[in-house]
């Protein structure tokens, strides 16, 4: 990384990756300005979700989704300003204790052992972060967290196939642009990094990464609030906030006496 135009308030960078942005640039309190302050995004749309999750009564489960947004948010906002390892993990630890929960969200309603499921899940993520604050497992990290990914895309792509409602499945389609999009950007600010920094004005791929991403997320949530919804028989339908942002209103049926 290029040499900082300003003092460092949290000392030398020890984290073990750092991203296509100079340090300390813009304030000694940010290490790299534009990729903290674009995880605001995905807070603000978490916080967005999570209102709607608790407002209509839907499973904790949601709720916990969104909060784990918003947490995973949070961790990344502190990593980017500080870069240390510690924090770091903050980062990279709530990434893996998320896409465990997608996995309880996705395989659940199916899961005939209902106590398995979770406690399995949550022995894995404690295990894993355990592991990870000792060994600082760094590329198999990635390659852990990518395996993960995946296994949550066959569960995701038959909830796809089983949804009718054509504004659930543009939702569906935005998640899975989003994710490409934001995985184009992820990769060009690596690959091309070097290049970038001799330009007027980076492009800072990453922190495009961190805003796309917070919209994937949102996306999915939003699209597997719909489908445990009709599961339940809640009749849900999408509606649009603020004229484009999508959400899932639901309408419970009345309970027999």
């Amino acid at each position: 990384m290029d040499e900082s135009v300003v003092a460092s308030f949290w000392g030398p960078v020890t984290s073990t990756t750092e991203h296509c942005e100079a340090n300390y640039t813009h304030s000694s309190y940010f290490a790299e300005f534009y990729n903290t302050i674009s995880n605001v995004p995905c807070i603000l749309l978490a916080l967005i979700g999570l209102i709607n999750a608790v407002r209509q009564g839907f499973e904790k489960r949601f709720s916990a989704l969104h909060l784990f947004n918003m947490i995973l948010s949070i961790g990344s906002m502190l990593f980017h300003a500080t870069l240390q390892i510690v924090l770091q993990q903050s980062d990279e630890t709530p990434m893996v204790w998320e896409i465990l929960l997608y996995v309880y969200v996705l395989y659940s309603p199916d899961w005939h052992y209902r106590s398995t499921m979770p406690t399995f899940l949550v022995f894995y993520g404690a295990s894993f972060a355990v592991l990870h604050f000792f060994f600082r497992l760094g590329i198999m990290f990635k390659l852990h967290y990518i395996g993960l990914s995946l296994l949550c895309l066959p569960r995701m792509y038959k909830y796809y196939i089983q949804t009718k409602d054509h504004a659930a499945k543009r939702i569906a389609k935005l998640y899975v642009a989003t994710i490409l999009l934001a995985s184009v950007f992820w990769v060009v600010d690596r690959a091309f990094c070097k290049k970038m920094n001799g330009w007027y004005i980076n492009p800072q791929g990453h922190a495009w990464w961190h805003v796309l991403m917070g919209f994937n997320s949102y996306f999915a949530n939003t699209f597997l609030m719909f489908c445990r919804a009709q599961q339940l028989g809640w009749d849900p339908r999408i509606e649009r906030m603020f004229g484009f942002l999508p959400y899932v209103k639901i309408r419970k049926p009345d309970k027999k006496d």
